[in-house]
């Protein structure tokens, strides 16, 4: 086509291609264009026979229109691939995003259960012997002298329980999530101190979370999480979450 194209640039050219029995296809539409807009002169051009995809053949009569109607089919195949692939793309990633989003936690328990060198599907026996500690204090920095004052004076001096402290018994040098994850399975209960401190802080959500998630994939389904509300919260500020569970497990 280039070459013929620089021949008709300076001389009049005809072409005979009657019996050459054309192909109709979205791969040859540049060529069927061509033939159209060049200034060649084709023999009998709208008696041209062509093959369409399907196999079957057809008078190209008009050249141009049939050519205009290939290009039609051609976009609309391309059209509703790209569409049909977009939405099916879309879709996937939806889905995916809303498992993701539905077992996040669940996802980052195992994750963290993993890290530390724990199987989330170990169910701990209830001996409470089997544990590091009998209680994971869950708190906010804010009600630090509360728990080293009355939990620790009254928990373990006077009750003479194991409490893990995060500012006392976390692992020095261990990622601060796998220190959580492991002192939680470590431990047989885990008691958050609900305040509005604790709601925004993210470590604190992170302890309440993790808590759930031992209880359900490592416990048996056994309540091991306690809420001890140390401050008066409209239930407007809890998370559904925490409702819920004060709802079925209080």
């Amino acid at each position: 086509m280039r070459t013929i194209n620089t021949l008709v640039v300076h001389k009049q050219l005809t072409i005979d291609l009657s019996q050459n029995l054309l192909q109709c296809t979205c791969k040859t539409i540049p060529f069927l264009r061509w033939m159209i807009e060049s200034n060649v002169l084709f023999v009998d051009l709208q008696e041209y026979s062509c093959t369409l995809e399907d196999g079957s053949t057809i008078i190209m009569n008009p050249f141009k229109y049939k050519v205009l109607q290939l290009e039609k089919t051609c976009k609309s195949y391309l059209g509703l691939i790209l569409s049909v692939a977009l939405a099916l793309l879309v879709v996937i990633m939806i889905v995916i995003a809303s498992l993701v989003y539905r077992y996040r936690w669940k996802i980052r328990y195992m994750y963290y259960m993993t890290k530390g060198k724990y199987s989330y599907r170990k169910i701990l026996p209830d001996d409470d012997d089997e544990y590091t500690y009998d209680a994971f204090i869950s708190y906010s920095d804010d009600d630090r002298s509360f728990v080293f004052k009355d939990c620790i004076e009254k928990l373990e001096k006077e009750e003479n329980l194991r409490l893990c402290i995060h500012q006392r018994d976390f692992m020095p040098g261990q990622d601060i999530t796998v220190n959580i994850t492991n002192c939680i399975h470590s431990s047989r209960t885990t008691v958050c101190l609900i305040t509005r401190e604790f709601l925004e802080s993210y470590y604190c959500m992170f302890e309440f979370n993790m808590a759930r998630m031992e209880s359900i994939y490592s416990r048996n389904g056994r309540n091991i999480l306690f809420l001890v509300f140390y401050k008066q919260l409209e239930p407007k500020e809890i998370p559904l979450v925490m409702l819920e569970l004060v709802q079925k497990e209080s």
